[in-house]
């Protein structure tokens, strides 16, 4: 949760968003070169084992690009998790969809606040999401390890108090493959100034998780 007063951070959050050759050489020959010997002019007949030969075609990225992120959580969890709230959500703008998409939920109903923050972002490669994921994953320490989605995941949840009102924030990180499924979950109550459970908090984050990453994997398969 960002450092700000909740009223201030309500107005901020509800703004636009704006997110990110090969060089060779070659041998000849000329009219001093060597002769080969027998056995040289030998091997150089012998077929070659092609089996042997480099691979010159690029690794195949798993996800090339992210789902529809408004459309990756569904209406059921939407409404359990952001009461009030329109259940299209809303996309925040970003200068390259294929490499970051994020949607946005967010409601007041009653003195009762909800967030709901869904990312996707495509890396070049596996390596190149895993290292994301650690720094990321270090930067929120205190959390602990979310079996069972995606090749690893992670969440923690932090409360923070500013003129007396909480607020409770959760934040998923999943990496699956060469991409990153990033949750923020956060809520607060006007009336009586405190937040929401850590359970409540976590348990929804989580939640908004598993359907992220469900529809990360039907991109697969299309």
């Amino acid at each position: 949760m960002r450092s700000l007063p909740l009223p201030l951070a309500l107005t901020a959050r509800l703004l636009p968003v704006a997110v990110l050759a090969s060089a060779g050489w070659a041998l000849t020959s000329g009219p001093l070169a060597a002769t080969p010997t027998a056995a040289e002019d030998k091997s150089a007949q012998k077929p070659t084992d092609s089996t042997s030969a480099p691979s010159t075609s690029a690794a195949t990225k798993t996800y090339a690009a992210s789902p529809a992120p408004c459309d990756s959580v569904t209406e059921k969890t939407v409404k359990s998790l952001v009461p009030g709230a329109k259940t299209a959500g809303q996309e925040i703008a970003s200068t390259d969809k294929s490499v970051r998409r994020t949607c946005s939920w967010n409601a007041l109903k009653g003195f009762d606040y909800r967030w709901l923050d869904v990312s996707f972002e495509i890396k070049e490669s596996d390596a190149a999401a895993e290292t994301s994921y650690k720094e990321r994953v270090a930067d929120k320490s205190g959390g602990g390890a979310v079996p069972g989605v995606g090749d690893t995941g992670y969440s923690v949840v932090n409360l923070t108090t500013e003129d007396k009102q909480q607020t409770r924030e959760g934040v998923v990180i999943v990496r699956a493959s060469n991409a990153l499924v990033v949750i923020t979950y956060n809520g607060s109550d006007f009336e009586s100034k405190k937040a929401p459970s850590a359970d409540v908090i976590n348990k929804g984050a989580i939640s908004a998780a598993k359907d992220a990453v469900a529809a990360l994997e039907k991109t697969q398969q299309s």
